[in-house]
C-alpha cells in the first residue's frame, strides 16, 4: 500500500505534466481543459498525499514544473482552432470533463477538510517540543484524515474506536523534510521521532497507562493492542489519548496528576503503528469495556486545527523553555 501511494504521488503528477508539455491538445478548448484538469489533480494530490517520501515540499516542485510547462505551451504551441475538428477530439474533451469533475470534487472536499466540524473543539498544548514536525493524518474529511473511517457505524469493529475519529498522527522530519534515511527502514530507531519525549497537552489525571507492549518491526502491526503503549489523560470531562509509546518509557502511572508540559513517555512504535509516530485524540469518556468508544472531539493546538501536511511550529519562547529542560533521547 505504501509503495502504491508513493508511486501515485510521484508518477501521476509527472505523467500529467509531461503529457501537457509533449502532447498538448491541438485546440484551445482541449488544451485549456487539459491544463485545468492537471492543475486540479496536482492540487488534490498535494492535499491528500501522505508526504513521507517524497518529502512535504515535493508538491511545490510539481507546481513550478506545471507553471513553466503551461507558459511554454501557450507561448510556443498556440492552438489555431478553438474547438475540436474531429470526433476523436470531442471524445478527448468528454474525457477531460469527466476526469475533471472527479478530481475537482476530491480537491474541493479535501480543501474543505481544513475546517473543523461544527462542534466545540478541545484546546490543547502541542505534545512535542524542540523539533520540526509534520502531520500525517488530521482534518475533518476522510481524504486527509484516515481516522474518520471509524465514524462509519455500520462497521461493527469501528465502534470501539470511534473516539479517535478526529485524531492526528505526528512524525518528525529533518531539515531536508525527511523522516528517516531510506524509504521504509524496518528498524523503528531509524526514524527521527523515535524516542522523542511526549508531554502532557492538558492538566488532568492519568486514568489508564499501558507500558509493557513491544515495539513492532516495520511494517508489522499489533492488531490486538491497537493503541500499543499509551495513556488516557482525563482533563475535566474530556479524555485525551496519547499512543504508540516506546516500551518502558512511561514517567506516569494510573492515578498520576499531571500539569501541562509534564513528561509522560517517549514516542515509539508499539500497537497498530505503520511506523514510529505519536497519535493523539480527544473524546468524551468511553465505557470501561471500550475506553476509546466515546464521542470524538476536534482539537486545536495553540489555536490551530491541524490537518494533513501541516508543520506545527512552536513559538520561539516555548522552544527556549523546552531546550532549557534538557530532554534527551534514550
Amino acid at each position: 500500500m505504501i509503495a502504491l501511494l508513493i508511486g501515485l504521488q510521484i508518477v501521476l503528477p509527472l505523467v500529467l505534466i509531461a503529457w501537457l508539455a509533449i502532447a498538448p491538445s491541438h485546440n484551445l478548448l482541449g488544451v485549456s481543459l487539459q491544463a485545468l484538469v492537471t492543475a486540479l489533480t496536482l492540487f488534490a494530490i498535494a492535499r491528500m498525499g501522505v508526504w513521507v517520501f517524497p518529502p512535504w515540499w515535493t508538491p511545490y516542485i510539481y507546481a513550478l514544473l506545471f507553471t513553466i510547462t503551461l507558459v511554454t505551451v501557450f507561448r510556443q504551441h498556440k492552438p489555431r482552432r478553438k474547438l475540436p475538428s474531429s470526433w476523436l477530439g470531442w471524445i478527448a474533451i468528454i474525457g477531460f470533463v469527466a476526469f475533471g469533475v472527479f478530481v475537482g470534487n476530491e480537491a474541493v472536499q479535501s480543501w474543505a477538510g481544513q475546517f473543523p466540524p461544527p462542534i466545540p473543539a478541545v484546546n490543547l498544548a502541542f505534545p512535542l517540543r524542540g523539533g520540526d514536525y509534520l502531520i500525517l493524518n488530521g482534518g475533518s474529511d476522510i481524504r486527509i484524515n484516515a481516522h474518520l473511517k471509524t465514524m462509519d457505524e455500520s462497521v461493527a469493529r469501528f465502534r470501539a474506536y470511534r473516539g479517535q475519529s478526529y485524531g492526528i498522527d505526528i512524525i518528525q522530519i529533518d531539515r531536508f523534510g525527511l523522516r528517516t534515511q531510506g524509504v521504509v527502514p524496518s528498524d523503528p530507531v531509524a526514524y527521527q521521532i523515535y524516542g522523542e519525549p511526549v508531554l502532557a497537552p492538558c492538566a488532568g489525571k492519568i486514568v489508564q497507562a499501558i507500558d509493557d507492549l513491544p515495539d513492532m518491526t516495520i511494517p508489522q502491526i499489533d492488531r490486538v493492542n491497537r493503541a500499543g503503549n499509551h495513556v488516557i489523560l482525563r482533563c475535566g470531562d474530556i479524555d485525551v489519548l496519547l499512543a504508540h509509546f516506546r516500551p518502558q518509557s512511561l514517567s506516569v502511572q494510573t492515578g498520576t496528576d499531571v500539569k501541562v508540559g509534564d513528561r509522560i513517555a517517549e514516542v515509539g512504535n508499539s500497537g497498530a503503528s505503520d511506523e514510529p509516530h505519536l497519535h493523539i485524540h480527544a473524546q468524551r469518556p468511553g465505557s470501561s469495556v471500550a475506553p476509546f468508544s466515546g464521542d470524538p472531539l476536534p482539537m486545536r493546538f495553540n489555536g490551530r486545527f491541524l490537518i494533513r501536511s501541516d508543520r506545527p511550529i512552536m513559538p520561539k519562547k516555548i522552544q527556549q523553555v523546552y531546550q532549557s529542560l534538557h530532554y534527551k533521547k534514550r
